[in-house]
């Protein structure tokens, strides 16, 4: 078994500025467009000129992918072109797509190195890579580092399409589950077009089902399908990536995570983080928001809700919901006390009601909060007197004498 050696998705200051610039292309346009090496200087003075932005000019063209594409973009991952679009229904290349799992690995800085940049590869097109994608070749070293090439791969192929099959592969891989998938290399795929899918490549395709990474088509009377050989588009690549990245250990320490306390649409949000320590932070004025699965704004934003939150220069450009706080339920209801209960501390701590209703007799137990307003002549509050209660979430907060 071979040691697993990534970290999830560690965000590097590089990808950082690129995301902060506001869809500039994380892998530039396939000819090494910004990639320049003198791009890094001055960087200070660049973070100051630049501002977060979230808005891709052909959004309504990704719908489907937004999740993921947004998640990933956050990460430093995968982003869009300088242009401001995103263009999820372009096609994408193998060096794209290799560039982006090295990245998911957290490897990215590693593949940035000086060292890494001058590694000296042996494969027959590594001429044509020096000369078209130099500024890839870190990634395509570390790549080989880490098992991401077969032993009998001779070429790079950096401007083919990525096909689904070999981006299965590849990310099957970046999970460092080889040995897994081999064990399943005779495992039945129940897909018409599987006789396309080599011998040797069948478990890699049934453990990336089996968690969920890829899935098949099924065309209007049921066949189910593959494609092993079609190519994969940027949106189809953003949801492959995000599943991949689902898989592995979240080792994020960029990541802040915890229950929302409060958040304000022009100031900053609260968030009290698992050891029940707080956190507040500047919201960006672009901050992306996803709850409930689409683009939401800050007023969406509840108290208890689950977050994950990613920073840029301390302000909060990502926020995602990964659960929602349970919608509180209002209630008022009208009866006689029938018992009053009392704490340690002589406290009322809870009341019970009734009230007769169509012949029936109902009645109504709930806990009273600590801070509970009596309004009208406390000294009435005993049994028998007619009050009315009003809370939430089974506590009452106001109680009326009638």
């Amino acid at each position: 078994m071979k040691k697993t050696i990534w970290k999830k998705t560690a965000i590097s200051s590089l990808a950082l500025l690129m995301l902060a610039g506001g869809a500039t292309s994380a892998f530039a346009d396939g000819k090494g467009n910004g990639h320049d090496k003198d791009k890094d200087k001055d960087k200070d003075k660049k973070e100051e000129k630049h501002k977060v932005v979230w808005k891709f000019k052909d959004e309504d063209d990704m719908a489907w992918a937004m999740e993921y594409i947004m998640r990933l973009a956050a990460k430093g991952i995968f982003t869009g072109y300088e242009d401001g679009t995103f263009k999820p229904n372009q096609t994408i290349s193998r060096l794209e797509t290799m560039v982006a799992a090295v990245r998911l690995m957290g490897l990215g800085d590693q593949a940035e190195t000086t060292e890494k940049i001058n590694t000296e590869l042996h494969f027959q097109d590594s001429k044509l890579i020096k000369q078209k994608y130099g500024w890839a070749t870190g990634y395509i070293a570390v790549a080989l580092e880490n098992d991401l090439f077969f032993e009998t791969d001779t070429e790079v192929r950096p401007g083919d399409n990525a096909t689904r099959l070999w981006s299965t592969i590849l990310l099957v891989k970046a999970l460092k589950l080889e040995d897994e998938a081999k064990k399943l290399n005779n495992a039945k795929l129940d897909f018409a077009d599987a006789n396309q899918i080599p011998a040797g490549s069948v478990g890699y395709v049934k453990l990336a089902l089996d968690k969920g990474i890829i899935t098949g088509y099924v065309d209007k009377k049921g066949k189910k399908t593959f494609r092993p050989n079609q190519p994969v588009t940027r949106a189809e690549l953003a949801a492959l990536l995000d599943r991949t990245d689902s898989q592995m250990p979240d080792l994020d320490a960029s990541a802040i995570t915890g229950k929302l306390k409060a958040a304000s649409s022009n100031g900053a949000i609260t968030v009290v983080k698992g050891n029940n320590t707080e956190l507040t932070v500047a919201l960006d004025s672009n901050v992306f928001i996803f709850k409930d699965g689409k683009k939401s704004p800050v007023s969406a934003l509840a108290a208890g809700d689950e977050v994950l939150v990613r920073t840029y220069q301390n302000r909060v450009v990502f926020i995602e919901v990964t659960k929602s706080a349970p919608v509180a339920t209002t209630f008022q209801e009208l009866g006689s006390i029938y018992s009053l209960g009392f704490n340690s501390q002589a406290k009322l701590s809870t009341i019970t009601l009734t009230r007769v209703e169509g012949g029936q007799t109902l009645i109504f137990i709930k806990d009273v909060a600590s801070n509970v307003s009596i309004v009208g002549d406390a000294s009435k509050l005993k049994a028998g007197q007619l009050v009315v209660i009003k809370g939430q979430d089974n506590i009452v907060s106001t109680i009326e004498i009638q």
